[in-house]
């Protein structure tokens, strides 16, 4: 962050992202001038001229000041004209983790990472935190209820983040809390290989302060080997888990977990201390996100009665099994889910809160790299739904791969079907949905937008 002025001047490229909105949003709460441009107009952008950032719709070299640094994500290639003209000029561009951590300067910094449950884990944590008095400032890759956005600056000295693995960016932290929910290899067209992923997670704890701890999923035998290594260097860790699903038993034991359709349960031991989880998110995984986020508000130094009593609160974040709205029996989820282990998840959640209904899944397949490498196993965890369109491929930051579709999925699931319009895959997944079933759109890319296709068919079924 060096030669960053926190009240400098600050132009994002893709402002309207989930990431880059909440960064420039919280720069600008803390003083900093804000301005940015993304692809097309959206509610995001429309938000933040709320909050008098200004922002255009396309990439344009003149909304770029020459006095500005430029903040840029992975997703922006350097053809695009913005960041071309800014580098013509000499001028400084960073990526957003370094902009993030300008906005944290001065705070207690809770870096959550992990291959899945960040966004979910983070929101949990801060609304807990916020329940308890602590007041943090966030930043989270998706709306949060109480606070109406993914970013908050708060009053506290918490700063409660998503570190972001994909890239390696996490490293720009220096954590005084580290949350890794598991390491299971993901953006392996970036790594490479489990080891090389594993390895930046053991750079990561790393980067805590002297003093910090590291709170690690051992159900996870990445983040369980993770936990591992850094005892072995002497960093304070604290391991969670359900005993039966762990090699080793955990620091804080995870028991008698009860999972329905309104929510979950479970009794968490550690330390000579116990605490009682009721949550109003349905769902295994989402118990053991709670655990992740009540032992890193204990590692702040809240205790484990008024994180519990927090996390009660705790309704869940956009995107994550959000319901979108029903028509008659018949109701509309959306999941960001984009990783077979997700899937499986959200699969898993869906199956207690349909109860005798039935499950169909519209799927948005997230990079071609991805699709290649998971073809076989996203076919397997989508088995779990009754009916499974599965639509074209949302490329992101990636061209397309000769030879890979999403019919590698398709063609490895008998019954399931391929209709490459995601707006009619919407349609005919909306038709296969009987009285009392769900949908759940689901990826990380466009297919959220969606739901309104999956409504107005249902509704128009009821008008006849």
């Amino acid at each position: 962050m060096s030669g960053l002025d926190i009240a400098g001047r600050y132009h994002f490229i893709g402002i309207g992202g989930a990431g880059m909105s909440v960064v420039a949003e919280l720069l600008a709460s803390r003083g900093a001038r804000v301005s940015g441009s993304d692809r097309a107009d959206s509610p995001v952008l429309e938000r933040l001229r709320g909050l008098g950032i200004t922002v255009f719709a396309g990439h344009d070299p003149a909304h770029v000041p020459a006095d500005a640094v430029v903040v840029v994500s992975t997703a922006i290639r350097e053809s695009n004209p913005e960041l071309a003209a800014a580098r013509g000029r000499g001028q400084r561009v960073v990526h957003r983790s370094e902009a993030l951590a300008l906005a944290a300067t001065g705070m207690r910094f809770v870096g959550v990472a992990g291959a899945h449950g960040k966004t979910t884990t983070s929101g949990m944590l801060a609304v807990a935190l916020r329940s308890a008095g602590a007041d943090p400032s966030v930043a989270v890759g998706g709306v949060v209820p109480q606070f109406g956005s993914g970013a908050h600056l708060g009053a506290g000295d918490v700063f409660v983040a998503e570190a972001d693995e994909s890239d390696g960016s996490f490293l720009n932290y220096s954590p005084s809390v580290e949350v890794v929910t598991n390491v299971e290899p993901d953006h392996l067209d970036r790594y490479g290989s489990r080891e090389a992923f594993e390895a930046v997670f053991a750079e990561f704890a790393s980067r805590l302060v002297p003093g910090g701890a590291l709170v690690a999923c051992a159900e996870d035998p990445g983040a369980a080997r993770l936990a591992s290594h850094a005892r072995e260097r002497g960093i304070t860790t604290i391991t969670y888990g359900r005993p039966g699903h762990c090699a080793q038993r955990p620091d804080a034991a995870i028991e008698d977990v009860d999972s329905t359709a309104s929510g979950s349960t479970a009794r968490v031991e550690w330390d000579g201390q116990a605490a009682v989880l009721r949550l109003a998110v349905a769902g295994e995984h989402n118990v053991l996100n709670a655990t992740a986020a009540l032992l890193a508000g204990a590692a702040l130094g809240v205790g484990l009665p008024e994180m519990a009593a927090g996390l009660a609160s705790f309704t869940g974040t956009a995107r994550r099994f959000e319901e979108r709205g029903r028509v008659g029996s018949r109701r509309l989820f959306d999941d960001y889910a984009h990783h077979p282990t997700e899937v499986a998840a959200a699969l898993r959640q869906a199956r207690v809160v349909a109860g005798a209904g039935g499950v169909t899944v519209v799927f948005q397949p997230h990079l071609y790299s991805r699709t290649r490498i998971f073809a076989a196993r996203f076919a397997e965890a989508l088995a779990a739904a009754d009916h499974v369109v599965v639509t074209d491929v949302y490329a992101a930051r990636e061209d397309p791969e000769p030879g890979v579709d999403s019919t590698l999925i398709t063609s490895a699931l008998p019954g399931s079907l391929h209709v490459p319009d995601m707006h009619k895959a919407a349609r005919t997944g909306a038709g296969l949905v009987d009285e009392g079933g769900i949908l759940i759109t689901m990826g990380a890319g466009s297919i959220t937008s969606c739901g309104t296709d999956v409504l107005e068919f249902w509704r128009r079924g009821e008008a006849q």
